[in-house]
């Protein structure tokens, strides 16, 4: 193992922890939400094609077959996002990034009644451990409920079952052949299009023009950081580190980094618990990567 490589999914963690960043500012300043999405996709289409052409060109290949799974995983990525951004509008971003992080517990649930996948000794532990750690993460028990967000928690929640379902099908369609690049690109460009009449060309012209270049070059930003970035550094990582070893240190850094952003940019404090809470979380992720690993 190349122990540099070892960076790459811990930046990819990172990356995907300052979505919020991204989200909240489009959003406050009158970008709706299939917008957001249409601008995070269309834009990362020709950066995830010069990856795609950088590793092999063989690989812009798809059979008219493979479209059946890259349908359901296209529509796990909108689902995703649209959960995933309604918790960061209505929760803190490190509440909202370990509801995300719980989406190995769906996977678990939904492999075992689908595909009958043993559960295991592990697997059991890293589920309650999940559940510990996302309740003193939201504060439930330090707060009155009715001051939590039930959109943000739902949208949360929500979030974790569509990227559970994202890995069953992306994972079959890597057994089916496919690469990581081909189920992404493929899927942003079927997303791209479907989302072209839900999307308001007016509210990107406006804020494009309220400040040309920096405008222009935040759009970029937030599509390269928070989106394709993140996909492409930890695809490197998997061709030089175990995937065990690379889930254990994007699921600790994502959160870890949501929590510090949150905390520099927004004030967003949590509690002892809560702390503890986010950490618990990340030994759970451990334990079960390692298990899986």
């Amino acid at each position: 193992m190349k122990k540099i490589y070892l960076i790459f999914p811990i930046l990819s963690g990172i990356l995907f922890g300052s979505s919020g960043i991204f989200v909240r500012t489009l959003t406050q300043n009158g970008i709706d939400a299939t917008t957001l999405l249409f601008l995070r996709f269309s834009i990362a289409i020709p950066v995830l094609l010069i990856a795609i052409l950088a590793t092999d060109n063989k690989l812009l290949k798809v059979r008219l077959n493979d479209f059946k799974l890259l349908i359901i995983t296209a529509i796990c990525i909108v689902g995703l996002n649209l959960f995933y951004n309604t918790a960061m509008n209505t929760i803190s971003l490190s509440i909202a990034a370990v509801l995300l992080s719980s989406a190995p517990v769906f996977v678990i649930i939904i492999a075992y009644i689908i595909f009958r996948e043993k559960i295991t000794k592990s697997k059991v532990l890293s589920i309650l451990l999940v559940i510990v750690g996302c309740i003193l993460t939201t504060g439930l028990i330090e707060n009155n409920v009715s001051n939590i967000s039930t959109i943000g928690l739902i949208g949360g929640i929500g979030a974790a079952v569509f990227w559970a379902v994202y890995t069953i099908a992306s994972k079959k369609s890597l057994e089916n052949g496919m690469h990581t690049y081909t189920i992404l690109f493929y899927s942003i460009i079927l997303l791209s299009i479907a989302l072209i009449p839900f999307t308001s060309f007016n509210q990107i012209t406006a804020f494009v023009n309220a400040d040309i270049l920096s405008n222009t070059a935040f759009l970029i930003l937030h599509s390269t950081f928070s989106f394709a970035m993140p996909y492409i550094l930890l695809t490197v990582s998997l061709n030089h580190v175990d995937s065990g070893s690379a889930s254990i240190l994007t699921s600790g850094a994502e959160p870890l980094a949501a929590l510090t952003f949150g905390m520099l940019i927004y004030s967003e404090i949590p509690t002892i618990l809560m702390f503890f809470g986010i950490i618990i979380t990340i030994l759970a992720l451990i334990i079960l990567a390692k298990s899986e690993s």
